[in-house]
């Protein structure tokens, strides 16, 4: 690629990317504003969980309607809505006084975490030349890596910044966002990161096959022509797809779930779900804890936090390294066996009392690595590439619903498993879940790398 086609592509991907950094942005700011939220508003326990669980409320309801609105009205008009609800999030909670207001905004804010999920990663998929196209999807997982070590990071310095200025501080809306009650500060972060989102959608075109099936084929080749290099070839097997299939309309869910399909279907199921049965959210939740036990000195809960989320953003680059190249099997069989691995070993090691060894922090780093580079990014890579154009809106709405309903389960069972069953049966839980994940890829999961989106879709035609 020359240089113009290579800035282009590149556009395209770190703004459409900058949904996963909103996600995972919204998703961990709420560890450092929790504390203060608690403390001003007096919450009950049951106040507590519904402030915290409100955007995860928003981000079923987001994913519920936006497959289907995608397919329907396009990628781009989602993203953009997507944008704007991360903005209108960020200011509410900056700004209102009442909890109730803010609860609102978090289900607002929810609302356009759960519209990312979906469209960004199915939109990079339909952008993506076929030879990068893990690659550029792998940096939706990335880009979420780096929105909760962002929220980590700007949560300590803003701590820092309030309590050296506690005393000195003013009555100005700067000084009450940012001083007096710095949870506002810590949420007005995400209106910065909205606004740049919303800016670059600008720049960048609708999905391309999305296009071709509405009928608009001149409109979609020309983005592909641009993408692709001006390679002549692929724009002309595109085109060729594009006149077989010809103008198709958006798909029913009985489609989906057509015996075709059906191995497909439960692919887009199953992945996300043993990625939140792993127990990924839980040991991050304990990371700090697990440092502590192990005797390595922190000085707050919050650089505990940036320790483990820079482990998970630097292994996520091996994802978006190899993933074109080793293919999606390899790295998810890998991936789920060394999960597997270091949850048995930390099992053991809480069973045996050795919380203070090396041994423990070395077992779950190596569990982040693998999720990091399976577990965590494939599962966006693999649902977005395995359905027909024409339902893969939908297709995707349901995969990700999956995902944070397991999310919601976990949540509510870790903390009983941890107290009935004890730690060390916790951790060997979340391991038979990796090595299921393990089989289900060996039995089911397709090689997908280097194939055009019309040839996986012609994969499931053949069998």
């Amino acid at each position: 690629m020359n240089n113009s086609y290579k800035f282009y592509l590149a556009l395209i991907t770190v703004v459409a990317s900058i949904g996963g950094l909103l996600f995972g942005f919204d998703m961990a700011v709420i560890s450092g504003v929790l504390p203060f939220v608690e403390k001003q508003f007096n919450l009950t326990a049951l106040q507590e969980g519904w402030f915290v669980s409100s955007a995860l409320v928003g981000c079923i309801v987001g994913v519920a309607f936006s497959g289907d609105l995608s397919d329907r009205l396009g990628r781009k008009k989602l993203l953009f809505l997507s944008a704007f609800l991360f903005l209108i999030s960020a200011l509410g909670c900056a700004l209102v006084h009442s909890l109730d207001w803010l609860i609102v905004a978090r289900m607002t804010g929810g609302i356009g975490v759960g519209i990312a999920s979906i469209v960004v990663p199915l939109y990079l998929s339909e952008i993506a030349p076929a030879g990068i196209r893990g690659r550029l999807v792998t940096c939706y997982q990335l880009a979420i890596t780096v929105g909760i070590l962002l929220a980590y990071v700007s949560n300590s310095l803003l701590l820092a910044y309030s309590e050296a200025h506690t005393g000195i501080a003013g009555v100005s809306l700067f000084d009450m966002v940012f001083v007096n009650e710095v949870w506002r500060g810590m949420f007005s972060i995400g209106t910065i990161l909205a606004l740049l989102f919303l800016a670059g959608l600008f720049f960048v075109p609708e999905s391309p096959r999305w296009l071709m099936r509405k009928g608009l084929v001149a409109e979609g080749l020309a983005i592909l022509r641009k993408i692709n290099d001006g390679q002549e070839e692929a724009v002309v097997a595109e085109q060729k797809e594009a006149n077989q299939t010809g103008v198709v309309e958006t798909g029913t869910y009985k489609e989906l779930f057509a015996p075709r399909l059906r191995k497909a279907l439960l692919l887009g199921i199953l992945l996300p779900l043993f990625s939140q049965l792993s127990g990924i959210n839980a040991i991050i939740y304990y990371g700090p804890s697990i440092l502590n036990d192990s005797g390595i000195a922190l000085s707050s809960s919050f650089l505990g936090q940036i320790i483990f989320g820079l482990a998970n953003l630097v292994f996520t680059f091996v994802a978006i390294w190899k993933v074109d190249d080793w293919g999606r099997r390899p790295l998810y069989i890998v991936g789920t066996v060394g999960a597997t691995i270091s949850l048995v070993l930390t099992g053991i090691l809480f069973h045996f009392g050795m919380i203070s060894s090396v041994f423990l922090v070395i077992s779950v780093t190596v569990f982040l690595a693998c999720f990091a580079f399976s577990l965590g990014p494939l599962k966006f890579v693999v649902a977005s590439e395995i359905f027909p154009t024409n339902i893969r809106g939908k297709a995707m709405g349901v995969s990700i619903m999956v995902m944070w309903v397991a999310d919601t389960i976990m949540g509510q069972l870790t903390p009983v498993l941890l107290r009935e069953a004890g730690t060390a049966v916790t951790f060997w839980v979340f391991a038979f879940f990796c090595l299921t994940a393990f089989f289900t890829v060996y039995k089911l999961l397709p090689e997908t790398k280097g194939k055009s989106l019309e040839e996986i879709e012609s994969f499931w035609d053949k069998k």
